[in-house]
């Protein structure tokens, strides 16, 4: 299969530097990407030796000894220009990334405030704390951000997705609705490409839940025969969710504020180019100035063929709920259960008291049976993080 024809140079660039991290299983690799080893490592290859046809980059000197003060300004000027929404740390440690010796930050700082290109910036509350997960793909945070309207009058709905650990983001995607089949769709192409998370972090509304007493969904049971655990954030606690937040911010400023957005195709070819700055070129403050990409990793865990179908042990007490109730039958009674599970079969197992019994589909506890109550089951939603604010 040959490479994808939107830009053939990105996809040969993204497989390169994803194929050159440690530990990487550059086989699997290939598969998901579409190409055959030897092409793969063709342009692995080409890449070691520097090839100018794979990656455009820099012809000046690695170093230069007699760059004038004017010659650093310049550079300085022109790596803001090319990134405006960039301060003088990240700009500093740009230029040293490629060969230049930076100013010092003030200096940098300097310059970009003698030529009119920064503002006085906003005062901005202290983070009270940060948490993240010890490994990549560990936890995805996942949300949509508001949405844009194009110069062609169409909405525009940004579904984006970080790495907990390493800020990676595996997507962001020009989205023309919130519909659980749309982001189903996008999911799936990103996780052919990059793997399976252990867990997808969100917040309470459509697609990924409901308010109310009620938050499994169709997509959550997606997930969940993927093996993918759905964690949802507290309700009116959006700092739950800080990295995406922020992320949100950083792609309001470097893209949407910056470029107008003629329709979604357009939008998405934006989002593409940014979103490689941002993963392997763009020094990341809360990364001591790294790129997301130096501390992520592909997932090992690959997307499956076919959906896997949940089994259960020879002798539980397995039921198929309803279709059309969200019912299951036990112990001569009717059982209410998730609407999001119809059709589906769960297991009823005992708890820790007398009659007490958990409807669970796999591993994953979805209600509690109370024989000694007259009422129906309750339902159990998927826990709340109980992560920091970042």
């Amino acid at each position: 299969m040959p490479w994808r024809e939107v830009s053939a140079m990105d996809e040969r660039r993204e497989f390169v530097r994803l194929a050159m991290m440690e530990g990487v299983n550059r086989r699997e690799l290939c598969r998901r990407f579409g190409i055959s080893p030897d092409v793969a490592y063709k342009w692995l290859r080409r890449a070691e030796a520097g090839d100018e046809a794979l990656v455009d980059r820099s012809r000046r000197p690695v170093t230069s000894p007699g760059r004038t003060v004017c010659e650093v300004e310049a550079a300085v000027l022109a790596e803001r220009d090319a990134h405006p929404a960039w301060g003088a740390r990240k700009i500093a440690r740009r230029l040293a990334g490629r060969g230049i010796v930076p100013p010092a930050v003030s200096t940098a700082h300097a310059i970009l405030a003698r030529h009119g290109r920064i503002a006085p910036p906003a005062r901005a509350d202290k983070a009270l704390g940060r948490f993240e997960r010890a490994a990549p793909n560990e936890l995805w945070q996942m949300d949509f951000k508001g949405w844009v309207r194009l110069t062609n009058g169409q909405i525009c709905h940004p579904l984006t997705v970080i790495d907990d650990h390493s800020r990676f983001s595996p997507c962001v995607q020009a989205c023309a609705d919130q519909r659980g089949d749309t982001v189903r769709s996008r999911l799936s192409a990103v996780f052919r490409r990059y793997g399976l998370p252990q867990a997808l972090f969100v917040d309470n509304g459509p697609p990924w839940g409901f308010s109310g007493d009620e938050r499994w969904t169709r997509f959550g049971v997606w997930l969940l025969k993927l093996g993918i655990d759905v964690l949802h954030s507290r309700p009116y606690h959006p700092q739950g969710r800080g990295k995406n937040e922020r992320f949100h911010r950083t792609l309001k400023a470097e893209v949407l504020a910056l470029n107008p957005l003629a329709d979604l195709d357009k939008a998405q070819r934006a989002f593409d180019r940014w979103r490689e700055v941002y993963n392997f070129e763009r020094p990341h403050e809360a990364l001591d100035l790294e790129p997301p990409a130096c501390r992520w990793r592909p997932s090992p865990r690959p997307m499956p063929e076919t959906l896997p179908e949940v089994r259960y042990d020879e002798g539980e007490m397995v039921r198929c709920v309803w279709p059309t109730k969200a019912c299951i039958s036990f112990r001569g009674r009717t059982w209410r259960v998730p609407r999001a599970f119809r059709g589906e079969p769960v297991a009823v197992r005992p708890l820790d008291h007398d009659g007490r019994y958990g409807v669970f589909f796999g591993s994953r506890r979805i209600a509690n049976i109370d024989l000694t109550n007259p009422g129906s089951v309750s339902h159990v939603s998927e826990q709340a993080s109980v992560m920091s604010p970042v």
